[in-house]
């Protein structure tokens, strides 16, 4: 399933068809982590430790690295992994029934998915500090999380199709490149006020001559939903990316356009 994963957020990412990727899980639980009835184990045939990419990893990175958001449709309890690969995405919304938290300590293991660079982010040190030192399960809307969960529903039935309202909204009023690039500079920040504001005036700059600019502006004058166009390729920024990509030795990469009939 992670290699899966892995594939699609590859074709996702250079699809243009796909504007907002929604995850959800099947039947009650949206992901209850790793198979406890097969256990962990370390591959035998590496030969050093740090060679190891965890597959939660891999696929929190796959959705990072995605152009395209992701909302997770949490209709369902998660744990562990379950919890931590939806750290990237954009939207997270919970069932109000639900059990979630993140468990590592109370199976002897420590946390994966890239989690401890994502958690203490979304929800401050504090917080995450607390949810792994006691291992326990909360339901969505606990203060533990924070703002972890923007919405949380009543009724499981309601999760999924409120995330993809969310999907809908997103694909007909907003520019998938001036998203993908905010979310970029947040994630991708330089780390200090000074140098975030050189980097936000470049990137600023050149979208003012965008061609999503001048759409996104004559729809609303017009009263009307924006056709943008503007893709990555094509568009960006000069310097973008302006981060040094760190090489983890995988990373699927889909040739685009799809052959035709096949996604």
């Amino acid at each position: 399933m992670m290699d899966d994963l892995e594939t699609i957020y590859s074709i996702a990412d250079v699809d243009e068809r796909v504007k907002v990727v929604v995850l959800t899980g099947a039947g009650r639980t949206f992901c209850a982590g790793a198979d406890l009835e097969v256990g962990f184990s370390a591959a035998s045939d590496l030969k050093r430790v740090v060679d190891e990419r965890d597959s939660g990893g891999r696929v929190a990175l796959a959705m990072y690295r995605c152009r395209k958001p992701t909302i997770a449709a949490m209709q369902g309890s998660a744990v562990g992994l379950g919890m931590t690969m939806t750290l990237p995405a954009a939207i997270r919304i919970g069932y109000e029934g639900g059990k979630y938290g993140f468990v590592f300590a109370r199976r002897g293991i420590t946390m994966e998915s890239c989690s401890s660079f994502f958690l203490p982010r979304l929800i401050g040190y504090s917080s995450a500090m607390y949810l792994l030192s006691t291992g326990d399960t909360y339901p969505p809307h606990s203060p533990h999380f924070g703002h972890l969960f923007q919405e949380t529903l009543p009724d499981a039935a309601q999760v999924l199709p409120r995330a993809l309202e969310l999907a809908r909204n997103m694909v007909q009023n907003v520019s998938p490149l001036a998203s993908y690039m905010n979310r970029c500079l947040m994630w991708r920040n330089p780390g200090s006020a000074e140098a975030a504001h050189l980097l936000d005036s470049a990137v600023l700059f050149h979208m003012f001559t965008a061609r999503d600019q001048q759409e996104g502006v004559d729809a609303f004058m017009q009263k009307r939903k924006p056709n943008f166009q503007a893709t990555v390729e094509d568009d960006a920024p000069p310097n973008f990316p302006w981060w040094y990509e760190i090489d983890t030795g995988r990373r699927p990469v889909a040739a685009f356009p799809p052959p035709r009939g096949k996604l």
